[in-house]
């Protein structure tokens, strides 16, 4: 089984064409409308990393990303966001939460895999030594 990847967007077309990709890309992926279903699937089983989109009903994703780094069972989860807020201050402002990445919308899909690719790849390096690919 591939790494899981929760993808959480409150547009259906994006969570599709995201999961469908990754799905095809070799990840278990698993898509969720919004952060209280992210919390359920937080719950159930621990994903390698979660897609969050920062414009959400309820919580938006930098408040929510907040939440999962200050609980000691999720803050070593990797977060990238996902967004159309994309001014240098917004993906400032999205790192500072606690997220490994920041992709602004619209973006190719490719693009996202490898961002991806790289923090899940980071994270299961043996040593930080290891060369890195680009």
């Amino acid at each position: 089984m591939g790494r899981r990847v929760v993808v959480v967007d409150d547009d259906r077309e994006m969570r599709d064409a995201v999961k469908e990709r990754l799905t095809d890309e070799g990840y278990d992926v698993t898509v969720v409308p919004n952060g209280l279903r992210l919390l359920a699937a937080l719950q159930i089983d621990k994903p390698d990393l979660v897609v969050l989109d920062v414009m959400m009903s309820w919580i938006d994703g930098f408040e929510l990303c907040r939440a999962m780094k200050r609980n000691t069972e999720w803050r070593d989860i990797p977060v990238l966001f996902i967004s159309g807020k994309s001014t240098p201050a917004d993906i400032e402002h999205g790192l500072r939460c606690g997220a490994a990445g920041y992709v602004t919308k619209p973006f190719e899909l490719s693009t996202l895999v490898g961002k991806i690719d790289e923090i899940v790849g980071r994270r299961s390096e043996p040593s930080p030594s290891s060369p890195a690919t680009a």
